[in-house]
């Protein structure tokens, strides 16, 4: 898909306002709206795939729950071993 459009830059007008008109004229007539459906378009995966997810995370989460209990891993850590505090303040 391509978002081609027929506008003209007008004689003596500043690139900022042109490409404002541009993205104005691109809202209105769907096609940014479009791209975006395509550019985040997730394809459903199939049965197997999910499956093999669930297996993986299933395993992931057992055996962070078994490196708690044994205190091989802080309680301060989530179902897949990522830290759960607030690094931004820290």
């Amino acid at each position: 898909m391509t978002i081609v459009s027929e506008i003209k830059r007008k004689k003596g007008e500043p690139f900022e306002v042109f490409l404002r008109r541009v993205k104005q004229e691109w809202q209105r007539s769907g096609k940014l709206l479009q791209a975006k459906k395509v550019q985040f378009f997730d394809p459903p995966k199939s049965k197997n795939i999910r499956r093999q997810q669930a297996i993986s995370r299933s395993k992931i989460i057992a055996k962070t729950e078994y490196l708690k209990k044994i205190g091989r891993l802080s309680e301060e850590t989530d179902q897949f071993g990522r830290d759960r505090r607030n690094k931004r303040g820290k």
